[in-house]
């Protein structure tokens, strides 16, 4: 039984770190695109994605400890980390001309 709870800890922990160069990867497309392709794609200002994905990424760096402290934190984070890539970032990209831009 010792190894299932191990196991657990494991997972969660990897799965805490494995959020944080997504993260970094959201900020820094963010910063790299164009403010005015945000606006004209119908999502927020580049200044608030910059904000928004900043602030995750603070949060996921300083809650990837043991899940015991900061759970909900680190899962907003990576939520709004996730909502970006899924959502924000094709959107901006289509605007942009398509093509892969990273």
């Amino acid at each position: 039984m010792e190894l299932l709870y191990s196991l657990d800890y494991w997972v969660v922990l990897a799965l805490k770190i494995i959020a944080i160069p997504v993260g970094g990867y959201a900020f820094l497309h963010a910063l790299r695109q164009r403010a005015d392709a945000f606006t004209a794609a119908g999502k927020l200002t580049k200044n608030a994605w910059l904000g928004i994905t900043g602030v995750a990424l603070l949060l996921l760096v300083i809650t990837s400890g043991p899940m015991y402290g900061g759970a909900m934190f680190w899962l907003a984070a990576t939520v709004a980390t996730l909502v970006y890539i899924v959502d924000v970032k094709p959107a901006v990209v289509e605007v942009q001309g398509g093509g892969p831009r990273w």
